[in-house]
């Protein structure tokens, strides 16, 4: 199976106190290593994941925790005051809030794609747990 996964409206290359800000998703198990990374102004980065299913599991480099609890995480990359890169904020993107019927058809077609709104209602890189709306599943 593969998922997709979509950004739109990011925020820009420079919120509070970081600039020169990108984005990518982490590698499970390291938060160092994060994969795709793109800048933060871009029009519609795409990562696409390959992923093994299991059962009701899905399994890949990029699929975080524990079974019925799986996420991705899109790791903020800024510079901050003294000039140093860091990562600063991670959006945690929910795979059990992906709707039944949507997950269903994707274990069918082998994608699924999740189309993420990058900047939070304060103009900040998003982060925390994603669900929709913030994020819309589909085939």
């Amino acid at each position: 199976m593969q998922i997709r996964i979509v950004g739109t409206n990011l925020p820009g290359r420079g919120c509070g106190p970081y600039s020169d800000i990108h984005v990518g998703m982490q590698r499970k198990g390291s938060p160092v290593q994060v994969d795709g990374i793109v800048p933060a102004d871009a029009e519609a980065p795409v990562w696409t994941l390959d992923c093994t299913v299991k059962g009701s599991d899905v399994l890949g480099l990029h699929i975080q925790g524990r079974p019925g609890a799986r996420f991705i995480y899109l790791n903020w990359i800024g510079r901050d005051g003294s000039g140093s890169h860091a990562m600063f904020r991670r959006a945690k993107l929910m795979l059990d809030a992906v709707p039944a019927g949507t997950w269903a058809s994707a274990l069918e077609s082998g994608q699924l794609t999740g189309t993420v709104h990058l900047t939070d209602a304060r103009g900040m890189p998003r982060c925390a747990a994603v669900r929709p709306p913030a994020i819309e599943w589909s085939l």
